[in-house]
């Protein structure tokens, strides 16, 4: 065979692997998405036979979040890192997790938009929003604001529930790796309050708090709870490393689309970090290479709409794309040396790009 046809042999099978593995993760998603979704329409029947009005109210709206959609970026990670540490694409252990770490976001996607007042998640109304709609349109007593958030709240407690639901049957292992990021998470949340409250910038606080709340959350767990899951508590490091990269880049990304974008785009609102002081990394950074950036932060009364323009004449958007590009390339590097299948590092690696320079 002359070596262009065999170099075009080797990526025909090259590729095919990498759509066998993709078609087995999505199959694997899919289940654990008709799981979540049964589990949930089985708790909304069991409480609605309660007989009280409204009693199944906090499971609906679970579900209504569940339902709309999303990234499901955390389920993808976990089965990616399952597969990747070559466990059983049969197996209902991963499912189980990866429907956990769901539940687990949807609980702080709730909770979080009480906290940050937001308006609108995944293009609709969020829960305390619609919540306290619907007490003023039936103009019940007490104040409707206070009356949406408490209902929002005890969802996403529910929430929470139903992720510890899921993990019920995990090994000390994976049990273990859960409880740290249940609570590295709400640690992180903390931070983020703390960090808002005193608005002044801090690089290095905004970066815990980037790779706390958000990075290892979002990438470096669910990729360990994977590998454990499968039984490659030696994948943990690797792991760990890669995605403390890649979520890093991914928090920035986040930041620049809140600066760029636009609420129709994002599904929720734009500009809501300017609007609330949120000390992000992005907003840090600009701070310490930028006086006129830092003198509109420390002005009383500062218009959103001003600092957002300063910072896009700043050329902090520029800086931060070549950031992202070095965290990507560290993730890559990292993956790259990792004693895993060819076509998973391959895989991995183009993840990390798909996560660190996605438009919404």
């Amino acid at each position: 065979m002359p070596e262009n046809d065999k170099g075009d042999a080797m990526t025909v099978r090259i590729s095919s692997s990498r759509d066998a593995i993709r078609r087995m993760r999505e199959s694997m998603m899919n289940n654990a998405e008709h799981a979540a979704l049964e589990f949930l329409e089985s708790e909304h029947l069991k409480w609605s036979a309660v007989g009280a009005e409204r009693s199944a109210a906090p499971v609906e709206t679970v579900a209504e979040l569940v339902g709309a959609g999303g990234k499901r970026i955390r389920p993808e990670f976990c089965i990616s890192g399952y597969l990747a540490a070559g466990g059983d694409s049969g197996s209902d252990a991963v499912i189980a997790v990866a429907v956990a770490l769901e539940f687990l976001h949807t609980c702080a996607l709730i909770h979080d938009d009480v906290m940050d007042d937001s308006s609108w998640r995944r293009g609709v109304p969020t829960a305390h929003v619609r919540h306290a709609a619907d007490h003023r349109t039936n103009q019940w007593q007490g104040e409707s604001r206070r009356f949406g958030e408490g209902v929002a709240i005890l969802a996403g407690d529910l929430a929470l529930i139903y992720a510890d639901d899921f993990m019920s049957e995990a090994g000390p292992v994976v049990a273990e790796a859960w409880a740290e990021l249940r609570a590295e998470l709400i640690i992180g949340q903390h931070l983020d309050l703390v960090a808002a409250a005193r608005f002044t910038s801090d690089p290095s606080l905004s970066r815990i708090i980037a790779r706390v709340k958000s990075g290892n959350y979002t990438i470096s767990r669910p990729l360990v709870l994977g590998a454990l899951t499968a039984g490659r508590a030696d994948l943990q490091q690797i792991f760990l490393e890669y995605g403390q990269a890649i979520g890093e880049a991914f928090q920035l990304r986040d930041d620049l689309l809140d600066l760029i974008s636009d609420t129709k785009i994002l599904g929720k609102p734009a500009r809501l970090d300017f609007e609330q002081h949120k000390m992000t990394l992005l907003l840090s950074l600009a701070i310490a290479r930028d006086p006129e950036v830092a003198a509109l932060v420390t002005t009383p009364d500062g218009s959103a709409e001003r600092l957002r323009t300063t910072l896009l004449d700043s050329g902090i958007c520029d800086e931060v794309e070549t950031q992202i590009s070095d965290l990507v390339a560290t993730g890559t590097k990292v993956i790259t040396d990792a004693d895993l299948d060819p076509e998973w590092r391959d895989e991995l690696i183009e993840m990390a790009h798909a996560v660190a320079y996605r438009d919404k």
